[in-house]
């Protein structure tokens, strides 16, 4: 599966949203869910031509007028435990 999933990573990075890859899925950070449908139809888009099968689940936290939250989410936890594990 890596060799599709780099394939979408590597789209993610150009878009140029922020974005973090897990061993289990990518946390992708946009301003609308407008631009994150986008991110995912281009996803489809790329695997279609190598599988006659594309499975995709999908969560959003939507919260206008917040940013770098992938990087503030964790930040606040390590401070609270006074941990930092990168």
């Amino acid at each position: 599966m890596s060799e599709y999933v780099s394939r979408i990573i590597q789209m993610i990075d150009n878009s140029g949203f922020n974005y973090r890859l897990t061993a289990m899925g990518t946390i992708i950070e946009t301003d609308t869910l407008t631009q994150a449908l986008e991110i995912i139809s281009k996803s489809f888009k790329v695997l279609e031509p190598h599988s006659d099968r594309v499975y995709t689940s999908a969560n959003f936290d939507i919260r206008s007028g917040k940013s770098n939250r992938l990087a503030g989410k964790i930040e606040s936890i390590e401070n609270k435990i006074g941990q930092v594990k990168h």
